[in-house]
């Protein structure tokens, strides 16, 4: 065999699995990089750097409307939570007496008999 040849021919050996590890490494990388966005809600992205989805439509307006809807009325009502909650502690921390005369004006006020 040539020694030329047989150069090259080790020389390939040696450096094709090296390239063969950072082409695997590459595209490992960009697949977990790819999932990760998935992962964490971040939009996907061609070469350019455009989002590729979700793409704003009538729908994707349409989620986020019906969605700012329901996060004011979850706000209401843990607004009205609160009011309950602030009242049921200013009656348990109330004095027993002062708690009884309330109840019983009332009672008096909506009209009954005591």
């Amino acid at each position: 065999m040539d020694p030329e040849v047989t150069q090259v021919f080790w020389f390939v050996l040696r450096v094709l699995p090296m390239v063969v590890v950072i082409v695997a490494l590459g595209v490992g990388g960009s697949l977990l990089h790819t999932w990760l966005r998935i992962r964490n809600g971040y939009p996907l992205q061609n070469s350019w750097g455009m989002a590729i989805h979700p793409k704003t439509d009538r729908e994707s307006l349409e989620r986020v409307k019906l969605l700012t809807n329901e996060n004011a009325q979850l706000r209401a009502e843990l607004g009205s939570v609160k009011d309950r909650l602030e009242t049921i502690e200013r009656i348990i921390t109330d004095h027993p007496s002062k708690l009884a005369r309330e109840i019983d004006s009332l009672t008096l006020d909506k009209g009954g008999n005591a």
